[in-house]
């Protein structure tokens, strides 16, 4: 019950053909179209589920990335909610939505730490946008894969450390839960391998957890990080630049113009300079 339907909806422009006309040798012309207004599409749909009973919803970033996009979501009981993004992951493809109501049915966190290769699973989502709260079962397959994931439309984006499984996972169950059999979340669904039988991928519920706690807590998904760009200490390195050791890293930039120091960062702000 936990586990719901996201639709993705946009204003588009409204066309309606105005003429159709006879050439001199009795062919019809092709219709002429001409821009009538508009209206509200569905141009998408994804998965997710509830993490508090007040509506917070997690599911993948890119179901909910257009920002000028519409979102609502369906619940099992058939109710459509009007969702909000509040968060967006800069880091993983994970994103948190929110619905206005309450009491409603939440999903209990397992450990992805413990994962073991032949474990069943259960993955439940919006199959092909069209098949709500589909069930399919399978078996943990590979853990700690890497895969580069395209959005069909030339965006690419690269995902790590995360659980393959051959669960029937299709378009539509993106953002929505891999289940243990005790019915805690141990990953979220987030890509299939295209052309493949039965490969498909979820983000790690461990990694997602820190996410889901920092919007409960602060109404957004924050970050440590230090702001550096680096280059990893080997021999070589150690040689070309006259180092004392062959370990750790250099701060350097990705070109000579560009410091390793990102500008007000951590770093920035603790004294460490580029070269260090």
């Amino acid at each position: 019950p936990a586990v719901v339907a996201i639709s993705v909806s946009k204003i588009v422009p409204k066309y309606e053909q105005f003429s159709q006309q006879l050439d001199p040798f009795g062919f019809f012309f092709a219709p002429q179209l001409r821009q009538n207004g508009t209206q509200k599409q569905v141009i998408g749909g994804g998965s997710g589920f509830i993490v508090t009973s007040d509506g917070l919803i997690a599911t993948n970033k890119h179901v909910v990335s257009d920002v000028n996009a519409q979102y609502s979501v369906k619940t099992k009981d058939g109710k459509t909610y009007d969702a909000t993004v509040i968060a967006r992951d800069a880091v993983l493809d994970i994103a948190l939505i929110k619905i206005v109501g309450s009491d409603f049915p939440t999903l209990e966190f397992g450990d992805s730490s413990s994962l073991k290769l032949g474990q069943s699973v259960i993955a439940i989502g919006n199959a092909l946008a069209e098949f709500q709260n589909t069930v399919s079962v399978g078996v943990i397959s590979g853990l700690s894969r890497s895969v580069t994931a395209g959005n069909g439309q030339g965006a690419t984006e690269q995902l790590d450390e995360l659980i393959q499984t051959d669960t029937a996972i299709n378009p539509g169950n993106s953002g929505g839960p891999l289940l243990n059999l005790f019915g805690q979340v141990i990953g979220v669904n987030v890509a299939v391998a295209q052309g493949s039988q039965n490969i498909g991928f979820a983000l790690p519920i461990n990694i997602v957890k820190s996410a889901i706690q920092s919007v409960k807590e602060t109404g957004k998904i924050a970050r440590p990080f230090v702001g550096i760009h680096y280059a990893q200490i080997n021999a070589t390195v150690q040689k070309q630049n006259n180092l004392a050791v062959d370990y750790g890293v250099l701060v350097t930039g990705p070109d000579k113009n560009v410091s390793g120091v990102v500008a007000g960062s951590p770093a920035e702000v603790a004294g460490i300079k580029n070269g260090d």
